[in-house]
This record gives structure tokens, sequence and C-alpha cells, in this order.
């Protein structure tokens, strides 16, 4: 049986060199970071969480729930990984980052039919099986050959990470422990409150700060709306972070009300470390800093890890890709991760499962899997690979809006949401069932 090549160590590369291995399959994977790091990496890990350590919510009435409940029914190791590394987040599933890496990376060395190689791969032979899964910082010669093999134009957006605090260096007098509108356990979360004069200097602060973008020359910044820097937000006025990651609805302090409300969530199990929950920024270290310290209870922050900007590339997927995964010219290659133009952790992940699975059943000898549309999984990949005329991609994650409507008209968004997932979930299960009658 011929190995396959996969390019890239990230989750969806582990996802997809698990899966195959699993059945029999030989795989070379190929991961540069132990000779080359990009500026996101921070460790040799596989599988290392560059930004957040969340995978977002749990319950199935939200988008990226429905494809973790998906995902599990797969059997994926992304998701065996989570659970087992998971800490508090309310309703959230968020994971210790060093030890879900861990887990990941001791599970691809230890198996059998799975070679790991630390170099940086830089030819594309189309007649060989290969899952392109080098992530959104893809460059050099691996870059040149996607453009070589693609033929079309690539875009670009840019993505942030959050700033981590220490924990000891947090006041905890002036902080409160809760998780919006009581979900979870109060303690996931702990929250600096500013009052109206506290935010408005912060405010103004934020929007006068220098940033540090890297970008090409006369290329502009463009920004998915899921990633974008918070004092980008700020710039789109001043209520505008009150209505997003610092909106202080659903969080009170002995009914107390707050002009704003920054989040801290644990960053690992033992709660020695804080993220700073939807404050990806781009500002530079100093400009970071000082906000930091204007935040009640932050006065003497330990920060750990600034956030920072990337700037990540994507395939223009809608006119290469088809809804396998493959490239419509070069069928031997598959594309998955976030450079084929899914957005976040868990749907990075599904498009490496999803890439696998077709190669498992091309070495087979058999048809490439059509997985229901009415499915998050087979609605992402549908998305991604859907040629909208003359625009270009827009990077995506899961959301409900993805999915074909329901026969019937219902006005409860909360119960077409759950008629939405049970419909998804019922078809993944007859799915499911083909596959294993097959």
């Amino acid at each position: 049986m011929e190995e396959i090549n996969i390019i890239g160590g990230g989750l969806a590369g582990c996802e997809a060199a698990y899966y195959l291995a699993q059945r029999g399959i030989k795989i070379k994977l190929y991961e540069k970071k132990k000779i080359e790091r990009n500026e996101a990496q921070k460790s040799d890990l596989l599988a290392e969480l560059v930004c957040s350590n969340s995978f977002r919510g749990n319950d199935i009435s939200q988008g990226v729930g429905l494809l973790k409940k998906e995902l599990l029914e797969l059997d994926s190791l992304f998701m065996e990984a989570a659970i087992k590394n998971e800490v508090p987040a309310g309703g959230a599933l968020a994971v210790d980052r060093t030890k879900f890496s861990q887990y990941i990376t001791e599970k691809i060395h230890g198996h059998p039919n799975i070679e790991v190689i630390y170099e940086e791969f830089s030819k594309i032979d189309n007649t060989k099986l290969t899952i392109v899964s080098s992530g959104p910082l893809t460059e050099g010669p691996l870059l040149e050959e996607l453009k070589r093999l693609i033929g079309e134009e690539f875009c670009y957006f840019y993505d942030g990470s959050a700033p981590i605090v220490s924990a000891e260096s947090i006041n905890m007098d002036k902080v409160f422990y809760a998780s919006r509108y009581d979900k979870g356990n109060p303690t996931d979360y702990l929250n600096a409150p500013m009052d109206k004069n506290e935010y408005e200097i912060f405010y103004q602060k934020l929007i006068k700060s220098e940033k540090n973008i890297p970008h090409l020359k006369g290329e502009k910044e463009k920004y998915f709306n899921g990633c974008m820097p918070i004092e980008e937000m700020a710039r789109r006025g001043e209520k505008t972070l009150l209505f997003g990651p610092l909106k202080p609805v659903g969080l009170s302090k002995n009914g107390e009300r707050h002009q704003a409300v920054v989040q801290l969530r644990a960053e690992n199990e033992e709660k020695t470390m804080y993220n700073m929950v939807g404050f990806q920024t781009g500002l530079v270290f100093s400009a970071q800093r000082e906000l930091i310290q204007m935040i009640p209870g932050l006065e003497s922050a330990e920060i750990l890890r600034y956030g920072v900007v990337h700037r990540n590339t994507f395939i223009n997927s809608p006119k290469v890709l088809t809804e396998f995964g493959n490239l419509g010219n070069f069928n031997n290659v598959f594309i998955a991760g976030q450079i084929s133009g899914v957005e976040g952790y868990v749907e990075s992940a599904a498009s490496g499962l999803v890439c696998a699975m077709q190669i498992a059943n091309k070495i087979e000898h058999k048809c490439y899997l059509n997985f229901p549309k009415e499915t998050m999984v087979g609605a992402l990949m549908k998305y991604i690979s859907t040629d909208k005329g003359s625009h270009k991609l827009e990077p995506m994650n899961a959301n409900f809006g993805l999915l074909p409507p329901l026969d019937e008209q219902i006005r409860d968004k909360k119960l077409k949401k759950e008629k939405l997932a049970t419909r998804s979930l019922n078809f993944l299960e007859e799915f499911i069932k083909g596959l294993n009658n097959g």
C-alpha cells in the first residue's frame, strides 16, 4: 500500500494522520517547526494552539457545538484530546493547551503507522496522495508550489491572538468570579469591571495606540470578523466593545451595574495563567502593557504572552477545491485546515478528518463520500467549495446559516436551532450507518 504525505502537524494534519493510520495506512507527516518556527508558534509540540485555548460553545444550539458533537460521533482524535484535557470555561469547551498538544503529540509519535519527519516539504508530487494542512502562515517553497498547482490568485486576511497574564499578578480584590448569565461554574471566569470614566479613558487610549501589523507593500488589512483585533472593533465606535468582548450584560457582583467588563479565562488546569477573552490585538507591546494595566485589577499584571496579529494565507477555495476537499485539477492533492478557508480550531480538525475519510475510500477504490449538506461538516465543505462568482473566499466558521432551511417555519430562534441540530445529527447517524455497512 502506498504511503500518504501529510504536510503540516497542526490540528487538521494530526486528525487526518491518525484517522488513516488507525486504518492501517502508512503516513509520512512533515512538520518543519523544529527547524524553523513561524511567528505564531511557541513550542515544538504537534497540534499547537497558537491563539486561544477555547474551542467555543458546547451547546448544540450553537454551530460550533453541533460541529463538536458531529466530530464525537465520527471518533475524532481532536475531540478525544479536548475532553481528556478540558479546563472549566462555563458554557464553552476550553483546554489546558500544553496538555492537549502533548496528548496528540504522543498519539501521533506513538503510532506505528506514522513517521513524523521534521523538515520542510517543498515539492508536491501530484501523482501521490497528499494532504496539505500547513496552516494559514504557509510561506516559502511550499507556498510557491501551491501557487504553481492552483494557478489562481490567493486571498489574504489577518488574524490575532490575545494576551495572557499571570494569575498571581491579578488583584483579586478588584475582580470577581462569574460566568455570563450564570452558565457553568461561577469560578470559570474572572471579571474585571470598569465604570463609565474608566472605560472612556481606556477607550481613548486604545484608539490612539500604535499598531504593529505585518503586511505586504500596497496590501490593505482585511480581518475575519470572528478574530478582529480589539483596536479595530473600537474604531467602529465607542459603544462597539460594549456589545462585543467587553459587554457587561449578564455579569454582575452583588447586583452592581458596570459600564464594561473584561473577562479572563483560565489558560491551564492549574489556573496559574489567564487569557484575556476576546482581546485579540496587534498593538505594539508597550501599548498593550499600558492598556492592560489601566484595567481595574490588572494594574500590576505580569504579561506572560503579548497579543500578536498574523498575516494569514487562504487559498481561493471556491475556485479550486471540490466538496471532497481535493483540488479539481489535481485530485490526489487535498487541502485541509485553515488554509482551505475554514475558520477556527474545530473547523480545521473537521476538514482534516473529511480529507482523510475521502482518501481512505479512494485507496479502497470506493466512491468519494457525500457528507449530507444537512450536517455541519457537510455544510462547511459545501461552503468552501462552492463558486460564488467573482468573489473571493470569505473564511467561515460553523454557524446555522450554512445549513439548508427547515421544511417548516419556526419563529422561535432557539427552537429553530434545536430542530436544525436534531436534523443534522439524524442525517449523520444515517451517514455513519452507511459507512459501517459499506
